[in-house]
């Protein structure tokens, strides 16, 4: 009941944000991109050539140390995503996750990966789970390696010749652990683009047969944090729609199979897929966008941004500057100015992140997650 009165709050308060009425709380949703360094050169994303030609870049990214700062005067956050680059070529993600659990308290971690380091992706995994659970015990971890194609159809679109094989060897020793870690995740995703939305059904029959806990998909964004603004990666809205519905059956059919935490998060995903379709054709804030406000992304280097699709378009500074002082970045001016350049409905996109939060904050949608659900 408590938990439900936060959440009720928390709808309340960013309604009221959105509007410009009151000052913004603390975000529901924190995503951390820990490196930009990446061995996987998809087609989709050219976030590998940043470090190609200034290999000392890595060395600006966020220490430990300052991430603690940084972490300290955040406070909880309900779920924290991990991201990239390739997140288990950090080495200290272990201890990053530790802070996170001192510091944000989330419900819910989750961490992609392209499962080329596949020995030190496990390692890292695990010490992972272990921290959780000595820490924060009731916290659920998903590890999603990403699958975009069958064979050499994916290795042509990551880049990397023998990386389906590691993703299915990573994908199944993560489910050898799962007996000894009940909350881990095991899943796998998969970003829909020009390359392989017309091979959906034959790419989702696949992951169905490998037992996943939930199969996760996005659609193939042109964002900023990507340094793919340039590039046709994304199909259209009929190419998309036509693959997404077989995910919609798909889930439908298997919900009722499914534990409460895996049926309530394929319960948003229905709400998500209408709604994705729905901007791709409308090419528009479908429903009221609360990034900036529920959702904070923060880079390698310490940028804030309301999403990773504005990303360095619009950031709202620089947490370093900010003397790693969460609060006075997030009630700056320049914050107020991203949000309202987000409210005015200047920008629109389906990111799937930001999207649930926002069904989240929307009554109509929410009912249609309940719906779902029940």
């Amino acid at each position: 009941m408590a938990y439900i009165k936060e959440i009720l709050h928390k709808v309340i308060q960013y309604r009221l944000v959105r509007s410009g009425l009151v000052a913004p709380g603390m975000p529901l949703n924190f995503t951390f991109s820990v490196t930009n360094v990446c061995q996987s050169r998809c087609k989709t994303c050219n976030i590998w050539e940043l470090y190609k030609d200034n290999p000392e870049k890595r060395l600006q990214e966020l220490k430990v140390e300052e991430i603690e700062k940084i972490f300290q005067t955040i406070g909880h956050i309900y779920i924290f995503n991990i991201s990239g680059g390739e997140p288990f070529l950090r080495s200290d993600i272990g201890d990053i996750v530790k802070l996170a659990c001192e510091y944000l308290t989330p419900g819910v971690i989750h961490i992609p990966t392209n499962a080329i380091a596949i020995e030190k992706a496990e390692k890292l995994a695990i010490d992972i789970l272990k921290v959780v659970n000595d820490i924060a015990p009731s916290t659920q971890v998903t590890i999603k390696p990403s699958l975009d194609h069958i064979g050499e159809k994916h290795d042509d679109i990551r880049g990397v010749k023998g990386n389906f094989e590691k993703v299915i060897t990573l994908f199944k020793r993560l489910k050898e652990i799962q007996s000894e870690y009940p909350n881990l995740h095991a899943e796998l995703g998969t970003v829909i683009s020009r390359w392989n939305v017309g091979d959906i059904e034959e790419i989702a029959s696949f992951v169905t047969a490998q037992g996943v806990d939930s199969y996760r998909n996005e659609i193939a964004e042109q964002r900023s944090e990507m340094f793919n603004t340039d590039n046709t990666i994304t199909p259209s809205p009929e190419e998309y729609e036509r693959a997404i519905n077989y995910f919609v059956r798909q889930v439908r059919n298997n919900m009722k199979d499914r534990k409460f935490f895996q049926r309530m998060t394929n319960a948003f995903r229905l709400v998500y897929y209408d709604l994705a379709i729905r901007i791709l054709k409308e090419k528009r804030q479908v429903i009221p966008c609360y990034a900036g406000i529920s959702n904070v992304h923060m880079s390698p280097y310490g940028d804030m941004w309301a999403c990773c699709t504005l990303g360095y378009d619009e950031s709202m500074g620089n947490i370093r500057e900010y003397g790693y002082d969460f609060q006075s970045l997030w009630h700056s001016k320049k914050a107020k100015e991203v949000r309202d350049y987000i409210h005015k409905g200047n920008c629109y996109c389906p990111l799937a992140n930001q999207a649930y939060s926002n069904i989240l904050l929307h009554g109509p949608s929410i009912i249609k997650v309940i719906k779902n659900i029940l």
